[in-house]
């Protein structure tokens, strides 16, 4: 059973300044830790209730809960989605639809088992937070075709502008070709697919209308999106992506555009250590990161969880983009400036964790974590000078 608590475990030290090319940050402020709960059962997703402060998480075997603030309690919701949780899947993100003080809409992701293996479901339901229930849900998408895998199912999603935007992965196909499943546009795998907030298919779409197209689509030539947030004031949605051995990408995402995977990255074939495809070269057609790392199982980041920093808590980090690492078990806070996205400053390494997904609490402007695995926490970082 979770544990909630809230204890604060060490102070950072001042960070001492930015990375080559990146914009000042050399008044950042350090930061404690506190922990808010201790126990959580494979943690993947969060959400903020209305107040700002009450958290709705999703757990991958299948659990859906809430921790109150005022409490630290934690109460599980009755009524989550049968899932497959299997492998990387299970019951994966959650968001609250606009109006949800009124309607009680959220939007969720899981993995489910259908005819021929399982796949990446959207769907949306009734979230009543007072009595701790989930109904009337409703599958809004199922991804095609359903793998017989357990791993690459993306499912990270965000509601923006009248739209939920959902990034899939590619059920980790190695058919390292022009005819692997994120480069058929058929397929929903490998690809960020775009709904109205009711399930329909936009005409704007820019599939829609294409023989054997899937008209969802949005973008593609994704491997494995496990990262979006839109950024503060503008229309831009920003994603972060699984490469294979290497290759991790940040990428903004762009209607209609095609992100090369498997036929262009910076990573390296897992099994022999070769490269299968040339890097991002300009001219290709496809669309290049923002950001990457290289070749290489030592340079891989794993992403996992986005979040813009916005508030006054940690004003010396405004508008610079926070991303969550599996492998190396760090929070990266990566400045930003434009489109020119520098190195990370690494935030909560050493400590063993690694994160799952991050958001800046709407009330306070802190910095809340949760990390991965069996008996994960619930983090927040505060400023040190209070």
């Amino acid at each position: 059973m979770p544990r909630s608590l809230c204890a604060t475990v060490a102070v950072a030290a001042l960070l001492t300044g930015p990375q080559t090319g990146a914009p000042a940050l050399a008044q950042s402020p350090g930061y404690q830790v506190e922990i808010l709960a201790e126990g959580l059962n494979r943690p993947w997703g969060m959400a903020f209730l209305p107040n700002g402060r009450d958290i709705v998480m999703t757990a991958r075997g299948g659990t859906l809960s809430i921790w109150r603030a005022d409490t630290g309690a934690i109460t599980t919701i009755d009524g989550a989605p049968d899932v497959a949780a299997a492998g990387q899947g299970g019951l994966l993100d959650i968001a609250l639809a606009p109006g949800f003080a009124d309607t009680g809409t959220v939007f969720l992701t899981w993995s489910g088992a259908v005819a021929g293996g399982t796949t990446t479901h959207l769907g949306r339901a009734t979230l009543d937070p007072d009595a701790a229930t989930l109904r009337d849900i409703e599958v809004l998408l199922r991804v095609r075709p359903a793998i017989d895998s357990p791993a690459h199912y993306g499912a990270r999603i965000v509601i923006h502008d009248g739209h939920v935007f959902m990034g899939t992965g590619d059920r980790n196909s190695k058919a390292f070709g022009p005819d692997h499943i994120a480069q058929d546009v058929s397929s929903e795998n490998g690809a960020v697919v775009r709904l109205a907030l009711d399930g329909s298919v936009p005409g704007d779409n820019p599939l829609v209308g294409r023989d054997g197209a899937a008209p969802a689509i949005w973008s593609w030539g994704h491997r494995n999106i496990q990262a979006m947030a839109v950024r503060p004031g503008t229309d831009e949605v920003w994603l972060a992506e699984h490469g294979e051995s290497g290759g991790d990408e940040i990428n903004r995402v762009v209607r209609g555009g095609n992100f090369g995977w498997p036929l262009a990255s910076y990573g390296v074939d897992y099994r022999t250590g070769q490269p299968f495809a040339d890097p991002h070269r300009p001219g290709d057609g496809f669309v290049a990161p923002l950001y990457h790392w290289g070749p290489g199982r030592d340079d891989n980041f794993p992403p996992s969880g986005m979040a813009w920093v916005t508030g006054e808590a940690f004003a010396q980090w405004e508008g610079h983009l926070l991303v969550g690492n599996l492998r190396h078990r760090y929070l990266g806070l990566f400045p930003v400036d434009g489109d020119t996205v520098s190195d990370p400053i690494r935030l909560l390494e050493g400590r063993g964790w690694r994160i799952r997904d991050v958001a800046v609490g709407p009330a306070d402007g802190f910095i809340y974590v949760l990390a991965d695995g069996e008996g994960a926490p619930l983090l927040r970082l505060v400023p040190s000078d209070g």
